[in-house]
């Protein structure tokens, strides 16, 4: 008697699950990646002012920023400013970009992915409180963690690469402070706990929290 099954169906079958699983999976990515619109860069004040109204600003409103605020206050950040040669809107050594910059907010975390100028959901929790202890921590609708990836720091030394981190770091830290005066935005850099975030966070070997940043409109 032969078998009621057909293996060639069956395996046809097989691989139409497979593919939808794999489409599951793609569509599942894809609807982590938020596209953020292009930056606005003839907007805001020019440098000089920007420069004479720098300052730390610790009173927030909680009103979230607009995607447009939030595209632009990334593209400054640590934006692609010269796509030919994909370079930076701040410097890096040996042009390592080993700085990552997070986003925290009230509906999760993501990672700024500067190329495609979007942001990838990485964890549905909010860890805006794991950036501070202070009380600005839990109104401020957005902090900026900045990441160290060691790994991108070829053929250098640990101590050579924790302080290149802190320098690159730091040169971000103040183009958020230059857009953040330049828009009539409130910041501050802070320093943190790092373990706990880190564990939060999930981050690999290698990777180091290096400061953070909270951003909002003023209070």
């Amino acid at each position: 008697m032969k078998p009621f099954w057909n293996w060639s169906a069956l395996t046809r079958i097989a691989a139409l699950g497979t593919l939808t699983v794999c489409a599951l999976v793609v569509a599942e990515d894809a609807a982590d990646v938020h596209p953020l619109p292009p930056p606005a860069v003839s907007a805001g004040k020019p440098l000089m002012q920007a420069l004479k109204e720098r300052q730390t600003r610790r009173d927030f409103k909680p009103d979230p920023l607009t995607d447009q605020q939030t595209a632009d206050l990334l593209w400054a950040a640590f934006g692609v400013n010269r796509p030919a040669i994909d370079h930076r809107t701040a410097p890096s050594a040996k042009n390592s970009q080993e700085i990552d910059v997070y986003v925290a907010r009230a509906d999760g975390l993501f990672l700024y992915e500067a190329k495609a100028h979007s942001l990838r959901k990485v964890a549905s929790q909010d860890l805006r409180l794991l950036t501070s202890g202070q009380d600005f921590a839990k109104t401020a609708p957005l902090a900026l963690i900045y990441v160290a990836d060691y790994t991108r720091l070829k053929d250098t030394q640990p101590e050579d690469a924790r302080l290149y981190a802190a320098f690159d770091a730091g040169c971000i830290c103040q183009n958020v402070y230059l857009f953040c005066a330049s828009e009539g935005l409130a910041t501050v850099v802070h320093d943190l706990n790092r373990e706990p975030l880190a564990q939060a966070m999930n981050l690999r070997e290698g990777q180091h929290v290096v400061m953070a940043q909270a951003v909002g409109l003023p209070q």
